[in-house]
């Protein structure tokens, strides 16, 4: 049975600890992840390392500095002159938000590039990242939109129409 009353919501404080918390966290997965592939691949299997390597790890830098920096932005807080806070930024562990879509994409190029240690052809699954987006675009916005039942019109606006018709 759902709790009765009014959903509690966060304080600007809380929202700001837990977005510290939030980005160090996907901090450490996204440079563990690196360590990683780094220490394995270019260190232990450096002849299978080739230009095709070179530009998927480049590109997987890309994207994890462009996410972590969109949630650095996302969390931006504000202070004011006295050092207390005054927004706490967007919070990122709201369920449904930009945010979590973003985390999303970050790992799943966490996953493509660890299983990228063992063949190349893991990095294909990078593919899951705009399918989804597609689909989500589709359920959304363009499904709705095109697949919508006509309006319904009352009969009293049906004859008035017809009767304008019928004297033109």
């Amino acid at each position: 049975m759902p709790p009765k009353g009014k959903v509690g919501t966060k304080c600007q404080k809380q929202i700001y600890e837990e977005n510290k918390a939030t980005l160090k966290f996907y901090r450490n997965i996204v440079l563990a992840a690196n360590l990683i592939y780094i220490v394995v691949r270019m260190v232990w299997m450096w002849e299978t390392f080739n230009t095709s390597c070179w530009v998927l790890f480049a590109f997987a830098i890309a994207i994890y500095v462009s996410c972590m920096a969109f949630m650095g932005y996302m969390a931006k807080s504000v202070f004011n002159s006295n050092g207390v806070l005054v927004d706490g930024g967007i919070d990122l562990n709201m369920e449904s938000g930009i945010a979590e879509h973003i985390k999303d994409v970050l790992l799943v190029t966490v996953i493509v590039q660890v299983l990228s240690i063992f063949s190349n052809y893991f990095w294909i699954l990078w593919f899951i990242v705009p399918g989804a987006a597609l689909l989500y675009i589709w359920r959304n916005f363009l499904s709705p939109w095109l697949f919508a039942p006509a309006p319904e019109i009352d009969e009293k606006k049906q004859k008035k129409m017809e009767r304008k018709m019928k004297r033109r």
